[in-house]
């Protein structure tokens, strides 16, 4: 892959702007689990693997089981393996993520609602947003994977 731009270094405002919502995404009550499996989702269906790889890593660094993680892009066949609230928050990164399908549908966004109050749910999609950001990121000045 051909190296280009680094954001950071040619734009480091926007790039502070950028890590700016990971310091405001750090604080929420949102649990870090719900948090990675967004993360690990989103990078999936958007083909970021620096996002994925940095992610499951993360993922098993904060105790996440290596199952669950081979079993996250198929959640729907493996429903028993992540519990109704981390189902809806899959359902409803997936829906966000790929909003030119219908985006976030009545349907999620009411079992979302019942499961997570106000904040949560406004903590919710700005993960998801930020993380969807981020994959464009990557994906777009081809930030490498380090080995």
């Amino acid at each position: 892959m051909e190296k280009r731009i680094d954001i950071s270094v040619v734009e480091p405002q926007a790039y502070k702007a950028m890590l700016g919502l990971e310091t405001y995404l750090a604080k929420t009550d949102l649990s870090i689990t719900l948090k990675e499996l967004i993360k690990i989702r989103a990078s999936q269906i958007n083909n970021c693997a620096y996002c994925i790889d940095m992610h499951t890593k993360d993922a098993l660094k904060n105790g996440e089981d290596q199952q669950r993680i081979f079993l996250i892009s198929a959640w729907r066949e493996a429903v028993k393996f992540f519990t109704e609230e981390e189902q809806v928050v899959l359902q409803m990164t997936e829906e966000v993520t790929c909003i030119q399908r219908q985006g976030l549908t009545a349907e999620t966004y009411h079992r979302a609602a019942a499961l997570f109050n106000a904040n949560q749910l406004a903590q919710l999609i700005m993960l998801i947003v930020t993380i969807n950001a981020w994959n464009r990121i990557a994906v777009s000045t081809h930030l490498e994977i380090k080995v």
